[in-house]
């Protein structure tokens, strides 16, 4: 997966599976198609730049609640376990509005780096 566009996302999505068993379930994700899986914890009143990618969609996963998210034109609060696709060269941004430290699990889909970060917004003046 190479280009972020929306065919790649839908191939991700198709890719996940969900075993049930005695005891509960869980979720497996198509490690083999990520460029990088990471757990982002943002701190209470701290933000993550206004930022689009233009060689990566992501999908996130919200562990904790306390966060507000941007992508593209939708501002919200997301649940914990809420499932987010973030397509290529959409702007997106994390906050943390909640007491505690809040995380999100994030795999990148498509071949990319941490250089590919084209900031719009940010508050600590990075470029």
């Amino acid at each position: 997966m190479t280009s972020g566009k929306k065919s790649d996302i839908a191939i991700f999505r198709k890719a996940i599976t969900e075993d049930i068993r005695p005891w509960g379930k869980f979720r497996s994700f198509p490690y083999d198609q990520a460029a990088s899986i990471k757990i982002i914890t943002v701190n209470p009143g701290e933000i993550l730049s206004l930022q689009y990618h233009r060689k990566r969609s992501e999908f996130w996963v919200i562990i904790d609640e306390g966060l507000e998210v941007t992508a593209g034109d939708r501002v919200w609060q997301p649940q914990a376990n809420e499932e987010i696709f973030i397509p290529q060269k959409t702007a997106h941004r994390v906050r943390c509005i909640g007491q505690k430290p809040s995380r999100i699990m994030e795999i990148w889909i498509g071949e990319s780096e941490e250089s590919d970060i084209v900031r719009l917004d940010d508050d600590y003046g990075r470029k």
